[in-house]
């Protein structure tokens, strides 16, 4: 297998050298740099891409993710170092427009294999309540719309397209170990079909149909599964909603029924409590998976949404 190398040029080498291209998640297989580790190198922009590329790539890849574990992605800013490991590798996996310091590092960049996950699925237009809700609840609705959803990996069915757009890119660039992809890329598909059908029947006979979440994460999946999705902020976690954003929230979970305000791992949860407080709903947390921590409900893609399929059954009174 032959699988070009990039060098670093001029002053980037020394810097690159001087900081050391250690890995920056716990999801890559070894600690050692983006480049040159005698395997296909992908760098992903965070964990549910590099999750994908651990998958599909198995012990023909090393992965390394340029978001740390515990660091909200939105935040993002790409260092020297990172630009080092980008440059460095074979390959880089990332999700357009919700790291706009990761899109200028690949627009930049001169690594052959870019692939886009947002351009393998479609994405669409959420603002702060996504589904099948009767928009007369909410006064305010697109207040902070803000463009496409990102949030495609919260949907098991868009999330397989992906990987499967993945395992092809994989294929064409490492063509050496295309048949190992393809397998590992239809055992994945095949997790993700069953974990659709698992909340597509653990959620069918859902008493209530509205939830609430902290930022609009979860749109694809209320979709999805018939659901409605009541975000407190827009599709940016950091924002702070408006006065009349929270007093119709609390409006709408009374009308609704509400039992649950989901708050996150990654972002406070100061406002998610006040509302639950002020509603007297009770609180729990639904994952957006962004990162996986030592406060996240399992320890892998497929057991946070396992624990957020319980979570919201027990929200909507299926248990």
């Amino acid at each position: 297998m032959h699988i070009r190398r990039r060098l670093l040029a001029g002053t980037a080498v020394a810097a690159a050298t001087a900081l050391g291209l250690g890995a920056l998640s716990a999801c890559s297989s070894t600690s050692a740099a983006a480049g040159n580790t005698g395997k296909f190198d992908v760098v992903a922009s965070f964990y549910p891409m590099a999750f994908l590329a651990e998958q599909i790539g198995g012990n023909h890849v090393h992965v390394t993710s340029l978001t740390q574990p515990g660091q909200e992605p939105h935040d993002l800013e790409i260092s020297a170092r990172q630009t080092g490991q980008l440059q460095e590798s074979d390959a880089v996996l990332y999700l357009k427009n919700l790291q706009p310091s990761v899109d200028d590092a690949v627009a930049q960049s001169e690594i052959k294999t870019k692939i886009d996950a947002a351009s393998l699925t479609t994405l669409e237009n959420h603002g702060n309540e996504v589904g099948g809700h009767a928009a007369a609840h909410d006064t305010h609705q697109g207040e902070e719309s803000g463009g496409n959803d990102p949030h495609i990996w919260l949907d098991p069915v868009r999330y397989a397209q992906v990987a499967q757009g993945v395992g092809k890119a994989f294929e064409k660039a490492d063509p050496d170990h295309a048949a190992d992809y393809k397998k590992n890329t239809a055992a994945l598909v095949h997790k993700l079909e069953d974990l659709d059908a698992q909340y597509t029947g653990g959620l069918k006979n859902a008493k209530g149909k509205v939830f609430v979440t902290t930022h609009a994460a979860f749109g694809y999946l209320a979709e999805r599964y018939g659901l409605t999705e009541e975000a407190i902020n827009g599709l940016d976690p950091e924002s702070e909603p408006s006065a009349a954003r929270v007093r119709d929230l609390e409006r709408m979970a009374k009308a609704d029924g509400v039992s649950t305000v989901f708050y996150e791992t990654l972002v406070s949860d100061k406002t998610a409590k006040t509302i639950a407080r002020d509603t007297r709903l009770r609180t729990d947390v639904l994952d957006p998976i962004e990162g996986i921590t030592s406060k996240s409900r399992g320890s892998d893609y497929f057991q946070v949404m396992q624990s957020n399929l319980k979570a919201l059954q027990t929200a909507l009174g299926t248990k």
